[in-house]
């Protein structure tokens, strides 16, 4: 249920087409809820036939011009909605958790160079974190809705430290266990 209310939020802070969404998830949304273009464009659909956007006039009609679209009262009445409602906290599915689990019975072997991988993936991501937060965040950039933004791309910043201190354990273990 949350991709429609990634959309509507996006769209609530900037008008777009479809194209522009799918790029501006993959700059900035994607970071923490992915989509892909197909699943972008059948949701325009659905929240289109809903009531909750409509498309934007075009400023002059063209044959194959992109379509932007809007949020009408009534989606932002939804997002409100959603935004109020409770919801627990998804049970952690990792699949390099489960692995390690699986090696503690079938033995260590190529498990090290993929944590060595998976630490380098979270050091890149981390980076890449710090660099927003010192481009888009500095000191004094405090409205409430950057306050809002920040917070959210501080958690990324949590939980990759988590991931490359908890990564880099791993590996001086594992390094240190027989192969087997």
């Amino acid at each position: 249920m949350s991709l429609p209310h990634a959309i509507l939020t996006a769209l609530l802070e900037k008008p777009s087409s479809g194209l522009e969404l799918t790029r501006r998830f993959d700059r900035s949304i994607g970071y923490f809820w992915s989509a892909t273009h197909q699943q972008i464009y059948r949701e325009l659909g659905k929240l289109e036939a809903e009531g909750h956007i409509r498309t934007l006039p075009a400023e002059q009609p063209a044959r194959g011009q992109k379509k932007s679209y809007e949020v009408l009262p009534a989606g932002r009445a939804e997002l409100a909605r959603w935004t109020a409602t409770a919801q627990d906290p998804k049970p952690q599915r990792d699949v390099l958790l489960l692995r390690l689990r699986a090696a503690a019975v079938v033995g260590t072997a190529g498990l090290e160079a993929d944590l060595h991988r998976h630490l380098e993936l979270h050091r890149r991501q981390l980076a890449e974190y710090e660099e927003i937060q010192r481009r888009d965040f500095p000191p004094g950039k405090d409205a409430p809705e950057d306050r809002l933004r920040h917070l959210v791309l501080r958690a990324g910043i949590d939980l990759e430290s988590f991931w490359t201190q908890w990564l880099s354990q791993a590996v001086r273990e594992v390094g240190e266990l027989p192969e087997a």
